[in-house]
């Protein structure tokens, strides 16, 4: 696809889509936990409750999104937003390793109460401080309906 056919992709839609990844990831991790933990899981005021916790919370939610985001340049809330994440330089599809790394610089957006996430509202290109620090860009195509409105005159 050529520059010109692409948009980036802007604040709102791209925390729609973090919402519904983390339904989705909700939707399978916490009956497990509830599972494993019982009711008094969610009234423990402890970081990680046990392995199966630390497991399910931190290891699976990060080896899924970086597997989507491998093989489909998208989490399920990305892809219903039409977005695919790109190589910031080239457009091309983002190498593993700049996966990883913007996986792991979410932490580093996260810390300043969010204010690497919020940079996205306010950046040219819409990078938040982990797309900068990877070296990506979250992009779709313009008009994306099957065929633009048209009026007779």
């Amino acid at each position: 696809m050529q520059p010109d056919e692409l948009e980036y992709v802007g604040f709102w839609p791209r925390v729609g889509a973090s919402l519904i990844d983390t339904i989705l990831l909700g939707i399978i991790i916490w009956p497990i936990l509830t599972v494993f933990y019982g009711e008094s899981y969610w009234t423990n005021e402890s970081l990680v409750v046990g392995p199966m916790d630390f497991l399910l919370s931190y290891v699976f939610p990060a080896v899924a999104v970086i597997v989507f985001w491998s093989l489909k340049q998208a989490t399920p809330g990305k892809m219903a937003v039409h977005g695919k994440i790109v190589d910031a330089r080239t457009g091309q599809t983002a190498s593993t390793g700049q996966l990883i790394g913007r996986y792991f610089a979410y932490y580093i957006s996260l810390i300043p109460l969010g204010l690497g996430f919020l940079w996205v509202a306010f950046d040219g290109r819409k990078q938040g401080w982990h797309d900068k620090l990877a070296g990506t860009v979250v992009v779709r195509r313009k008009n994306r309906e099957p065929q633009p409105v048209a009026f007779d005159n």
